[in-house]
Order: C-alpha cells, then structure tokens, then sequence
C-alpha cells in the first residue's frame, strides 16, 4: 500500500459532515433510510480502517500480524458495504406485497458466510520496493463475491426495467461506471487507494438520490389534504344535490300556503294553512341547521358585516318568540336597554339567528313558568358589546352534561324529551357562529329548576340615534310594477306555477318556459322581458349555460335572476360570478322576492 492517504482524508471530512447533515433532523423511518444510515456509518468505519491500514505496513512491519488483522478488517468492510448496498438496491427495486423481511435476512446469511470464507482463505502480500500490497485468496474471494453482486444488480435492472429512469438508480449506475475505472486503476497501481473514496461518493450521491423524508411527509400530507378536499367536495355535492331535492316540493308547500293566506277563507282554514307554514318553516329550519354545520366545517361560511338597526332584531324576535309559544302557559318577559346606539355594523342575519336559536331552545324545553329574554350593552370607544340574557325555568341541564351541550347531535333525558322536536343542531351552530363573530356564550343550569344562556358580542357603533343617518328603505312601500313582464324558467311545473302564483300579487304579466332551449327561442323571436326568473339545474341545458347562450345574442340586457333550490354557502356569489343579476332561494321568501321586485321592476 503507498502512504499517500490524500482521497481517505478528504473522504473522511465528506463523510463527516454528510454524517452531521443527515442527523441534524428528524427522518422518516423507512427502510431506505436505514439501509441509508447503516450504509454511511459502514463507510465511515471503513475509511478509518483503510487510513490505519497504511500505518499498520510502514510504521509497524514487525508486527505481521497486525497487517493481517488490519487487512482482513478492511476486506470485511468492502464485503459489508458491497452487500448493504445491494441491499439497498433490492429497497427500490422490491414490488408492493414481497416481504421484505425475507430478503434482509437471505442478504445477512449469505454476508456473513462470504465472511467467515474469506476470513479462513490465505491473504499474501508483495512488496516491489515502491509499494506494498496484499493479494491472494482472501482478496480473490472478495472481488468474486462483489462480482457476483453486481452481476445480480444487472438481473435487477433487467426486471426493473421501467423504473431506470428514476433518480434513486443514480448511484447504481454511478458504480457500475465509476467503479469499473476505479478497478481499472487500482490494478495498475494498487499503490492507488481511491477504491473505499469511490465508495464514499456513492454513499454521497445516495443522500441526493434517495427520497428526502420531508418531502415525503409534505407529499404524504398533500395526499391526505387531497383525500379530505375530495370527501369534502363529495360531501358538498351530496348536500347540494339534497339542498335541490328537499327544497323543490318544500318551495310548492311554501309558495301555495302563502298564496292561500291572501285568499278570502274560513277562519278554521286559514289556521291550517298557518299550521302548514309554521311545518314548512321548521322543517327548512332543520334543512338549513344541516347546511350550516356543513359550511362551518368547511370553513366556507362567511360573516358579512354592514349597517343594521338591532332594536329591528329585538323586535322581530319578540314577535317570532310569542309566535312559537303556541298554547304554553308560560310568562314571556323581555326588556330592552335603550342605550343600545341605533345603528350598529356587523352581520344582521347571524346575529339574529343565534339569540333564535336560544330562545327557541328556551321555548322547547320550558313547559311552564317564565321565559326572561334581556339585552342590555357596555360601550366602550366605538365598540358596542351587545349582552343578550335568555333565562328560563325549564328543565335544566345535568351539571356533568353542560360540557356536551354545544356537540352536534347532542341530546340529554330523551326518555323525558321524546317528544320535543329538534336534531341537535340549533346549539352547536349557535357557539360557532357566535365564536366566528368574536363572541362568547355562557351556560348556568340548575338541573329541573331552569337554565340561562348569555351571549356577549362586540359590534361597531355607526350612530348613536337613528336619524343620524338616512333611513335605508325597509319600510314597506306600494310597489307598482303592474303591465311589467317576466318569464319564468323552471324544467319543473310545480315550480313554475308557484313563481306563478306568487307573482300575481304584484299584477305583472308572466310567461312560462320548461328549458332554457324554449328561453333562447323567446327571446331569439324578437320578445321582450323586464327581468327574468331561471332555474340553475335543469337538464339538457343549465341555466348557467342558457345565460351564456343568451349574452351571445345582440342588444340583450334584460335582468337574469338565478332562482334555485341551490341554496348551500357561497352559491350567491357563485351565481352572480357566473353573470347573473342577483340570486333568490328556494323556498321563494316572500320578503326576499318583494326586494328582488322593487330593486329590478319599480324603477
């Protein structure tokens, strides 16, 4: 051996380094990996030993046998490093159900048998007066075996052959190129140490080629968001579809009842028909109750802030509180701060729900007594934080199930509440709408004496009196849009003749169309309409497809209003992305489509 060490210093301090970059975080313990990490400490044992071997020979020729055992150190090292790459050769190439376990200890086996052989086979040396080498049996067996080796890398690539493009082959193919030279060099001056350097770059380049494990976990983590998108997306078609389903006869019982209501009737039949409505209602209650957990799981529901007079809200929710009181014997007491500012910023629409759905649950669960519904303010600044108190004496919650309280589809004493509608829904979308808000709301519940809900939300004064500002238009005024035309698009009848019936109120003069084919040709033949009522999902031609079609024609402006059964999270703003003017539900609400009248027809 020469005692120029040059290629093993400087593979040493490569190898130390990789050593101090790979440990310095976390990997994913895969079986690359592994192989991996046995494979870099392996190299690194055996540059030491390689190092030492140079020693051993010029400094300590008296001591043959410490040449000896030093020698053979270093050829078991080429033989645990050939076969822990092959090995990890084996890793990459193995198809999904081998057992992998089998092949690790076949691999274990047979290493330690090339051991054992090439230990107990003659190692001699010779010494041409520049150089000092070891040669012989022992050495023979090793490059045997490693020819073998790679001779079985061959049969792998041969049978992998499809995956040859993937960069974990690099290094394969690094030493099936690199290796030969080396070999090549070696053999005509084995004063040349760079076989065991050789071996470090391969382990080197295996660190670049071997998948990285953060990007694993990322990609691991991408798969899972692309599974949970997909159930989610599943999940919101389902709901979109079921949204169309329920609401389309629900919009026929809706629509007639409160066309019936305007009709002259028997006093007993109009309480049916208001039987019917309150049904109708509570049943799109529940509807919706399902959509808005579905949005707020999602995170696609949104808190849309603008000016709203709250003592609107607490009235309207006084009105609606009596309303559902029904035949209860129960003393509804309420009271107003009047401190309140007059006009406050923040989401009407939810605000109001949440103290619904507390006195409603109020209501449900308290079969006599009192119901107590409070709203008092602290002003702070321009902050305004609403305290809305609804105490009743009810039936109470069980200490041990207040914690539950808020959970979906949470519903305690059912052997005492069979009868008490509801799903369990109205108070775990009450806690996250209020927590969206930036609220808070508390329970104190004595169990079979009476419980109070409080709910404080903060929201920004605009005007401390009302007439600050210019009153919006709310009040109901005459609207009339008489001699107005509007067609009406709907693939179904009932739908049509409710949209029908309810328009007659307003004395307009309506057409009906059951596609959007029948649509293009109406206003193709030279008709002219005011505004225009469409169904999204009707088949053949949907009514986003029928609006495309529609602007295609020249000089065509008329209002285009989505009217659909599409009524999950974000369909307003996806309807009017897609060109349409505005956008009404199903059920048709009366006050909704009275806004839609005045805001397109009463010009």
């Amino acid at each position: 051996m020469s005692s120029g060490i040059f290629f093993q210093v400087i593979s040493i301090i490569y190898m130390i380094l990789l050593l101090i970059v790979y440990y310095a975080k976390q990997r994913l313990d895969t079986i690359e990996n592994k192989i991996f990490r046995i494979l870099m400490i392996t190299n690194f044992i055996g540059l030491i030993i390689d190092i030492f071997s140079v020693y051993t020979i010029k400094v300590m020729s008296q001591f043959p046998i410490l040449n000896l055992i030093v020698t053979k150190m270093y050829l078991v090292y080429l033989l645990c490093w050939i076969y822990i790459f092959t090995l990890y050769i084996f890793a990459i190439s193995r198809k999904d159900g081998i057992k992998f376990k089998k092949v690790i200890k076949i691999i274990i086996t047979l290493l330690i048998i090339s051991i054992v052989v090439m230990s107990c086979l003659p190692l001699l040396y010779k010494d041409n007066g520049t150089t000092v080498y070891s040669y012989g049996p022992s050495a023979d067996f090793t490059y045997l075996v490693s020819g073998l080796l790679i001779f079985s890398w061959i049969i792998c690539m041969i049978i992998n052959f499809k995956k040859l493009k993937q960069k974990k082959y690099m290094p394969l193919f690094a030493f099936m190129t690199i290796g030969l030279f080396v070999m090549f060099l070696q053999s005509t001056n084995p004063g040349l140490l760079v076989m065991t350097s050789m071996e470090t770059f391969i382990t080197f380049l295996m660190y670049f080629t071997i998948e990285n494990p953060d990007m694993k976990l990322i990609k691991e983590l991408n798969v899972a968001k692309d599974r949970a998108d997909k159930a989610n997306q599943a999940k919101t078609e389902f709901l979109s579809s079921m949204s169309h389903e329920i609401r389309t006869p629900l919009n026929a019982i809706v629509g007639f009842s409160q066309a019936l209501k305007e009709e002259e009737l028997p006093k007993e039949a109009l309480e049916e028909v208001d039987d019917i409505i309150m049904a109708s209602n509570s049943l799109l209650e529940i509807i919706n109750g399902i959509l808005d957990i579905s949005k707020i799981e999602s995170g696609k529901i949104e808190i849309v802030n603008k000016e709203y007079r709250f003592k609107e809200i607490f009235d309207e929710l006084v009105i609606l509180s009596k309303g559902r009181l029904g035949d209860k014997a129960l003393e509804f007491k309420y009271s107003y701060d009047d401190s309140i500012p007059a006009i406050l910023y923040g989401d009407y629409t939810r605000v109001k729900q949440v103290i619904l759905n507390i006195l409603t649950n109020a209501i449900k669960y308290t079969k006599e007594g009192y119901i107590d519904f409070k709203v008092s303010s602290v002003i702070k600044d321009d902050i305004c934080r609403i305290i809305v108190s609804v105490e009743d004496s009810g039936i109470g919650i069980k200490q041990e199930n207040i914690s539950k309280l808020f959970s979906k589809f949470e519903r305690f004493d059912l052997d005492k509440n069979i009868t008490i509608e509801g799903t369990g829904l109205g108070l775990a979308i009450t806690k996250k709408l209020v927590e969206l808000m930036g609220g808070r709301i508390v329970v104190q519940s004595v169990y079979g004496k009476g419980s109070k809900f409080t709910i404080a939300i903060d929201q920004k004064i605009i005007a401390a009196v009302a007439d600050e500002i210019e009153e919006d238009i709310k009040e109901e005024k005459e609207i009339d849009v008489s001699g107005k035309r509007v067609l009406i698009v709907d693939d179904n009848k009932i739908n049509l003749k409710v949209a029908s019936r309810l328009l007659q109120n307003y004395k307009v003069i309506t057409e009906e169309v059951d596609s959007g084919f029948s649509c293009i040709d109406k206003i193709n033949a030279g008709e002219n309409y005011d505004i225009i009522l469409m169904d999204d999902m009707m088949p053949k031609m949907s009514g986003v497809e029928t609006l495309k079609k529609l602007k295609e024609i020249d000089g065509f402006n008329v209002p285009v209003i989505a009217l659909t059964a599409n009524a999950i999270a974000g369909m307003r703003e996806k309807y009017i992305s897609e060109g349409f003017t505005d956008y009404l539900a199903k059920p048709i609400n009366k006050v909704e489509l009275n806004n839609i009248i005045s805001k397109y027809l009463n010009k």
